[in-house]
């Protein structure tokens, strides 16, 4: 059973092959609950009814409940994998497919972006029916009220917002140090736990991971980058509460904004409360 269910994570293609992600979640939920009951009672239901004598070798219980266990971690993590590449999918389209130089004055949340947040809503309610709520770190109460100007958080406004007005020059190698540095601070693809607060982090980190490298290849005009504070300002509205650290949402989309900005001939940043306006309208 164990190795039937292993096979599931070894279909080819980038979207996981025609397994569904419902699948995937329900055989690591049933690899676990072997782990943790069915196999040792299985095991001592036979030798009580069955009188087993152990005159042969047979396989320790440990084992079978070792194997169980490694299947579900796997099935775990190809979950994690297949749903944040679906999502990325959605973000990678939504960013080569745009003219972001001749973008018109944002108005509006694009689509995508909501669509990415009811996408993790809906996994969210999906593993919460199969896995346990998971642990959390402490909530700043401004998570839900921060706002992303070009840096957005007060640690960076601090030591870099200053060097940044329309007529100054930027300096890009600060900000590209800044970045990589950002970048080698998160494990896109670290151990996935057996909880849904593990779960959706390491979807969530695949996908704004996706966003930020597709990002880096695009050149944006002004209201191209002024596009990408809204959508990002969007996403962290909803994505934080997702996640075991609203830090490192902060980090990845601040990160977006930055490379936005590092790549836009012309950038002027669109005030904050406009850009709260537009998300709380959309």
């Amino acid at each position: 059973m164990c190795q039937t269910a292993q096979s599931f994570c070894d279909s080819p293609g980038e979207k996981g092959g025609a397994t569904p992600p419902a699948l995937l979640l329900l055989l690591s939920r049933l690899c676990l609950d072997y782990e943790t009951a069915t196999i040792s009672y299985i095991l001592t239901l036979t030798d009580e009814q069955f009188l087993v004598q152990d005159q042969s070798p047979v396989t320790p219980v440990s084992t079978l409940c070792a194997e169980a266990r490694e299947t579900a971690r796997r099935l775990l993590t190809h979950y994690v994998k297949v749903q944040g590449l679906v999502i990325s999918q959605m973000l990678r389209k939504s960013v080569e497919t745009r003219d972001w130089l001749s973008t018109l004055e944002p108005r509006n949340v694009r689509a995508v972006m909501k669509r990415v947040v009811e996408d993790t809503t809906a996994i969210d309610v999906q593993v919460g029916l199969l896995y346990e709520e998971g642990v959390r770190k402490a909530q700043s109460s401004d998570s839900s009220k921060r706002t992303f100007s070009v840096y957005s958080s007060s640690r960076q406004q601090g030591r870099y917002a200053p060097s940044y007005t329309p007529s100054a020059p930027m300096d890009t190698n600060l900000l590209s140090n800044i970045q990589k540095l950002f970048s080698e601070r998160i494990d896109v693809f670290s151990p996935v736990e057996f909880n849904k607060v593990s779960v959706l982090t390491g979807i969530i980190k695949i996908s704004l991971k996706t966003l930020l490298e597709c990002v880096r290849l695009r050149t944006f005009g002004r209201f191209g980058l002024q596009q990408v504070q809204v959508d990002c300002h969007f996403l962290q509205l909803y994505l934080w509460r997702f996640v075991a650290d609203e830090e490192l949402v902060h980090l990845l989309l601040d990160e977006v904004v930055a490379s936005a900005a590092l790549r836009c001939p012309d950038p002027v940043p669109m005030e904050p409360s406009v850009v709260e306006v537009i998300c709380e309208r959309g």
